[in-house]
């Protein structure tokens, strides 16, 4: 995986994909740390890499997800972030020196660069963020970068990702911050929101680190991107920051490894059948699908999916590819967890016939009967149909004496 190096796949292949005059969807932080969670999907790294709206094409295809942030919820945290950010972030960088620099002089807040970062398109912020990264580290003091923006290529495709905040501290180091809107409860936070807000920052601090490298070059300094972030939240039950480090060692070398085995989406796309493109072809008000829903799915369906439960979390179309595994009887519908016990056997209905005393040697079982999985499938129909067979239904109960 090369991150922040320039795209190679076709971007007239990708315009075709999405339809003429489709702009492509960005993809996020978020979006990554899910795909990097699930890389075997063809389907999910070819959508995202050439920007197509899934969201949309769930809808269009009669299967629309119950995905993403409530309005409410996305309000709430810019009014926090506006909060822990204001005043030239002068909270942020106490939080941050308190929790990650103690002993440390504390950064005054007139010695505190805030540089602006706005350019024109995506690619030009990211060279912004880039420019102001490397002044900020040769000025040797604190720096606040909000909202940055920071190139990954994934699969072949750039993606552009954009934390809420960096910090450039005088050693040359810089640190990742996450401001979440869940509250921490007497120091502690959700768990799942933690950790997936630790594989948020972990796609950060990838982008980042070609970035230092290029700084450090430059500036002849030792730029260092820390591997422990700043998560940022309200405080028990009141709307005042708190922060506490999250360390993102574990994530960081999950994330690299996972997005590392996607598949290029130039070898997806090449492989596709002549003329499938993604497109909606929408009406004249730009939200209504025009094309018929089994054209659409019969493009969807000519890229290898790799479904799981996990998925309704994590995708827009992950309920059209549960109904397809459901039609089509595959144990992934299960959970991986289920299909790794399994070994070879890929439908509900090889199962049931390999647990079946009838058939001795299922085709499907690599081993035939002494595979593991069909041992293990026979031992249980075997003791359930011994248990169903000790089963009777309770006959009357015995007149008990009646009370004194």
């Amino acid at each position: 995986m090369r991150l922040g190096a320039p795209p190679s796949v076709s971007w007239g292949r990708l315009a075709e994909l999405r339809g003429p005059g489709v702009r492509p969807r960005s993809l996020d932080a978020r979006a990554l740390a899910a795909l990097a969670a699930n890389p075997g999907c063809r389907r999910r790294a070819l959508l995202d890499g050439a920007g197509i709206d899934k969201g949309a094409l769930a809808q269009a295809l009669g299967s629309p997800a119950a995905y993403g942030q409530s309005q409410f919820a996305i309000v709430r945290g810019h009014a926090f972030e506006a909060k822990v950010t204001s005043d030239g972030g002068t909270e942020l960088l106490r939080l941050l020196h308190e929790r990650l620099a103690p002993g440390t002089p504390p950064p005054a807040p007139d010695e505190v660069a805030t540089p602006d970062l706005s350019a024109a398109g995506p690619a030009g912020r990211t060279a912004r963020t880039a420019l102001a990264l490397r002044e900020a580290t040769a000025a040797g003091g604190w720096a606040l970068l909000r909202h940055p923006m920071l190139a990954v290529e994934v699969a072949g495709s750039p993606a552009y990702v954009e934390p809420d905040a960096v910090v450039v501290h005088p050693d040359g180091s810089w640190t990742v911050v996450e401001i979440k809107s869940f509250p921490m409860i007497d120091g502690a936070a959700d768990a799942a929101k933690v950790g997936a807000a630790a594989r948020q920052a972990a796609v950060y601090v990838l982008a980042l680190e070609p970035v230092a490298g290029q700084v450090g070059a430059y500036t002849g300094r030792e730029v260092t991107v820390r591997d422990r972030v700043l998560l940022v939240c309200p405080k028990d039950f009141s709307n005042l920051p708190t922060a506490a480090p999250v360390d993102v060692r574990k994530q960081l070398a999950t994330t690299r490894r996972q997005l590392a085995r996607l598949t290029r989406v130039e070898d997806i796309a090449g492989a596709l059948p002549e003329g499938t493109t993604f497109d909606l072809r929408l009406d004249d008000d730009g939200k209504t699908a025009t094309r018929p829903p089994e054209e659409l799915a019969e493009a969807v369906e000519s890229v290898g999916a790799a479904y799981a439960p996990e998925c309704l979390a994590a995708c827009e179309l992950a309920f059209h590819c549960r109904k397809r595994s459901r039609e089509e009887g595959a144990v992934e519908a299960l959970g991986r967890g289920v299909r790794g016990e399994l070994g070879g056997l890929r439908t509900v209905a090889e199962v049931l016939a390999a647990a079946g005393p009838e058939a001795p040697e299922p085709p499907v079982a690599p081993d035939g009967p002494d595979d593991p999985a069909v041992v293990a499938l026979r031992r249980a129909a075997a003791l359930r149909a011994e248990v169903l067979a000790r089963a009777a239904v309770p006959g009357p109960r015995a007149e008990e004496p009646g009370c004194p």
